[in-house]
């Protein structure tokens, strides 16, 4: 009976985390606000999903910042979602300033919105490694998979322009 008890209890906690994880469109912005990711009927959404302390940081804030470029003053919002932790004994952890320092640094032009426990938004869109791209349509349903990985040899916004644009 112990046992049946543990599981079940087991159960009702990894569903709950599990429903948390798919449910979560909200995401807070450096400066306090938060915006439904998924929410923003009749745009397109291009998210940058990465971290400050990446090694290719730099490259995808480079890619961001050309896709937002091309698809300014249409029907695009582009955000990069920083997976660093909040909490500041993570190994991952950053601060809102150190992420302001990133961006600053790489000369990030987006607004930059933070997924505090790091891996909301990862399972959410089922991504399997960062840095990645993620679209999604007018509806807020995400368009086929994730853009995942950079090669500082391939230029990846010309795939998800591809992408944006039948959608648009």
């Amino acid at each position: 009976m112990k046992n049946i008890k543990l599981f079940a209890a087991v159960l009702i906690v990894t569903a709950a985390f599990a429903l948390s994880a798919i449910a979560q469109t909200s995401l807070a912005g450096l400066d306090g606000s938060h915006v439904d990711i998924q929410g923003q009927r009749g745009k397109v959404v291009i998210l940058a999903v990465g971290a400050s302390w990446l090694p290719l940081s730099g490259k995808q804030a480079e890619y961001t910042n050309t896709l937002a470029k091309r698809y300014s003053g249409r029907n695009v919002a582009v955000y990069f979602v920083s997976t660093d932790s909040t909490l500041a004994k993570s190994k991952n952890f950053a601060s809102n300033d150190d992420i302001k320092k990133f961006a600053t640094s790489s000369k990030l032009s987006v607004t930059i919105l933070r997924d505090g426990d790091g891996v909301a938004t990862l399972k959410k869109f089922n991504i399997d490694q960062i840095p990645s791209f993620v679209i999604l349509d007018k509806s807020g349903n995400m368009v086929g998979q994730a853009f995942g990985g950079i090669d500082p040899n391939f230029d990846i916004t010309v795939p998800i322009s591809k992408a944006v644009d039948r959608i648009l």
